[in-house]
């Protein structure tokens, strides 16, 4: 885990505007800075037509081949008929270059939440992630990286310890806890065996899934990674044991017309939440020298906040020692 660069700085309305000029699409001046910590994006209205949804890439955070293999995998889906949003092809192509900023143009889509308290929502939901899947498992990622222990736990980990964000009288403690950490996480993999992975939306909670009339369609693919199914998964659970047994039922129920699940993934669910949580105090740490984040983060690096996450990891350490979720 390396910080990536924060020259957003440089990145005005009026070069977001000339930017979308520069790939023919002419805007009208009015500008919506959407809610985005890692990229910029903005909705902005057209001359003509519908708006669009530009995304302006963090830099030093993928290279162009790195996005431009999410947008083929997001392409594939689009050619079967799968409810995502993909970038427009402009310009001869799908990724654009303007004052240094790489970016990319979607359409617009609107939506509200999807009820995931609705079971029949949760099985719809369910059948669209088995298609996707079914699709992320016919190749294999080649550039981007894999989400797994080392990417996700020791890298977040060692990120955080070199550069000096624990404080000196918890260091001792939050180093101990992750170690006992990694090791459940190690424990549960094994109790797994080996897994399959293929390539995921890596990023599938609730916010990244609007519903309409026709059903959910899924945005914003950015952090896609390969990876174990359940981690598509895991994140649509919430509430205590028996609701997410119920919740991972639904799920499953529709998962299952389209891709078959290793029910030994199960072992993993608890043990992704654990690296998801490592990985996020990393994530915050990297971006610290972005104003963006101090603001939009006040509470992080507090010695409240660090206190918090000791008593949340040990927590996922007696969660992932407990037997794992099993469907109804």
């Amino acid at each position: 885990m390396t910080p990536a660069s924060t020259s957003y700085a440089t990145l005005s309305p009026d070069m977001v505007l000339d930017a979308l000029d520069s790939v023919g699409l002419r805007s009208d001046g009015r500008l919506l800075a959407l809610n985005s910590y890692e990229n910029r994006v903005y909705q902005v209205a057209m001359e003509e037509g519908a708006p669009v949804v530009a995304k302006f890439y963090r830099p030093g955070r993928w290279s162009d081949a790195q996005i431009l293999e999410e947008h083929a995998f997001v392409a594939e889906l689009v050619e079967r008929e799968i409810p995502v949003v993909p970038a427009m092809g402009l310009d001869g192509g799908t990724l654009q270059h303007f004052g240094g900023f790489a970016f990319a143009v979607f359409p617009r889509h609107g939506g509200r939440a999807p009820e995931l308290e609705d079971r029949d929502t949760l099985e719809w939901m369910g059948r669209f992630l088995g298609r996707i899947h079914a699709v992320g498992a016919l190749a294999p990622y080649t550039l981007r990286p894999a989400l797994n222990l080392d990417t996700f736990g020791i890298a977040p980990r060692d990120f955080l310890l070199s550069h000096d964000f624990i404080p000196p009288e918890l260091k001792a403690a939050w180093q101990s806890v992750v170690e006992q950490a990694l090791d459940g996480v190690r424990g549960c993999y094994q109790r797994a065996g080996a897994v399959g992975m293929l390539r995921l939306h890596g990023d599938c909670h609730v916010g990244n899934v609007l519903w309409t009339g026709d059903g959910p369609h899924f945005v914003d693919f950015d952090d896609s990674r390969s990876g174990p199914a359940v981690q598509d998964l895991w994140m649509l659970l919430s509430g205590e044991r028996a609701d997410m047994v119920r919740q991972l039922s639904d799920l499953l129920a529709g998962y299952e017309d389209f891709c078959e699940f290793d029910p030994r993934e199960l072992h993993l669910i608890e043990a992704l939440r654990t690296l998801r949580l490592i990985h996020y105090s990393g994530w915050l740490a990297s971006r610290w020298d972005d104003p963006a984040f101090p603001a939009a983060f006040p509470w992080f690096n507090t010695q409240r906040y660090w206190q918090d996450r000791i008593l949340e990891l040990r927590e996922q350490v007696a969660l992932m020692a407990e037997p794992p979720l099993w469907p109804a």
